[in-house]
């Protein structure tokens, strides 16, 4: 028996391909969507779609990629969300309780608080991925920070309280906010974004927009992933200059889920994703928008249409007179699109620290527990019983183990 890291990458792609199919024909006829309605939507014929689902004939992966999508699409499962990713804002008042209780709504006594912060605060008051920092200087008002992790724990909260981002973002503008970041980020479930062909369109010129720098970063070398011998892995494009108001960051999701947690890329559920990066002015427009129209798509793409866009050349003809590129327009589609702002809540985890634990102290601790045995001695026990925990270890304990209703006014 051949075993997979005896294959030939010839042999390992030649697999994958006709997996890849096999996968496509399954979701196809599991759906009960005919060949025709899938070959109409990908501009082929029913009959050549039948060569490709028979492995008869073999085509682009780009191509399977379309069909694929062509599928999802035609079951009615939505390929795109929107949501928020990162937030931070300033607000104009020394008042914490106020910020923290009226504004977002939580028990200031379950916040833990630390005495340094960033961006030129003094301290900071934290629950769980939650960050609220203060300054004893009154022109710095208070400031919140939602990363990633920050805005899903927020969701929580705010779907407790039975309030949703629009009716945050009206009271943020309310008590005159002032926007120092906003992330709107579009998750391509399906795969429409083919990041490898944006970036060599971007290099080779077939591009549009207020957006000139770019930016591309790779990461991942065949020798180092075991998943498929993939060759090309963890492309990122950058569209904007990194220090200015607006950037976009356009990267592949799977491969990034892949590496920091082993998801197989074949199993991600986010393939790619979009984020639009707005600061100061850029991301007071966009909140006010957002919040006064309620119409993520509008904002999102309106953006989007606005700054950038990926061309078809055409032999002979100038770029004024060239067409938007055809995967270009499938991701864009129509800003009048009915997308939610997606909500993913999820609860503070531990896992990051659990992580590191059982990385870097786990081994030591075994290690010492067994030299415990082995010479009749109790030294760690005896640590562990004279390990006294600080009012940071107590939070967060607290924070563990509250009940939601308990955290949320």
């Amino acid at each position: 028996m051949m075993y997979f890291n005896e294959l030939s990458q010839e042999e390992i792609r030649e697999q994958q391909y006709h997996e890849s199919v096999e996968r496509i024909w399954k979701m196809r006829t599991g759906y009960g969507i005919s060949q025709k309605r899938i070959a109409d939507f990908c501009g082929i014929s029913r009959q050549y779609l039948s060569e490709i689902e028979n492995h008869k004939r073999i085509v682009p992966e780009r191509l399977l990629q379309k069909i694929g999508i062509a599928i999802r699409q035609e079951s009615g499962e939505e390929p795109l969300e929107i949501i928020i990713d990162y937030f931070r804002v300033r607000i104009p008042t020394q008042d914490i309780r106020m910020v923290l209780e009226d504004l977002l709504k939580l028990r200031m006594e379950y916040f833990r608080y630390e005495d340094y912060g960033f961006y030129g605060y003094a301290g900071q008051y934290i629950l769980g991925d939650i960050v609220v920092m203060v300054s004893p200087k009154e022109e710095n008002g208070v400031l919140i920070e939602l990363k990633g992790k920050g805005c899903r724990q927020f969701e929580r909260y705010l779907n407790a309280q039975k309030r949703d981002w629009y009716q945050f973002f009206r009271e943020v503008i309310n008590k005159n906010g002032k926007l120092k970041r906003v992330d709107i980020a579009i998750n391509d479930k399906f795969g429409i974004l083919d990041i490898s062909k944006l970036t060599e369109k971007r290099i080779k010129g077939e591009y549009g927009g207020y957006l000139k720098k770019f930016r591309i970063e790779q990461s991942g070398q065949e020798s180092r992933i075991r998943e498929e011998h993939k060759t090309e892995m963890g492309k990122t494009l950058y569209l904007g200059s990194m220090k200015s108001d607006i950037y976009f960051c356009i990267y592949e999701k799977d491969y990034e889920q892949f590496v920091r947690n082993g998801i197989p890329l074949a199993d991600a559920e986010i393939k790619n994703r979009f984020e639009i990066r707005l600061r100061n002015e850029r991301a007071k427009q966009a909140v006010i928008d957002l919040a006064r129209y309620e119409s993520p798509a509008s904002t999102a793409f309106g953006i989007i249409n606005h700054y950038a866009w990926f061309l078809k050349p055409k032999r002979g003809r100038t770029k004024e007179s060239w067409d938007i590129d055809e995967d270009w327009l499938l991701f864009i589609g129509n800003e009048n699109r009915n997308l939610k702002l997606t909500t993913k809540p999820e609860p503070y985890s531990f896992n990051r620290t659990l992580q590191w634990f059982s990385k870097q102290v786990a081994p030591m601790w075994k290690t010492a527990l067994e030299i415990d045995t082995k010479n009749g001695t109790n030294i760690i026990n005896d640590m562990l019983d004279n390990a006294r925990l600080k009012e940071k270890h107590q939070k967060l304990i607290e924070q563990q183990t509250l009940h939601l209703d308990d955290i949320i006014l």
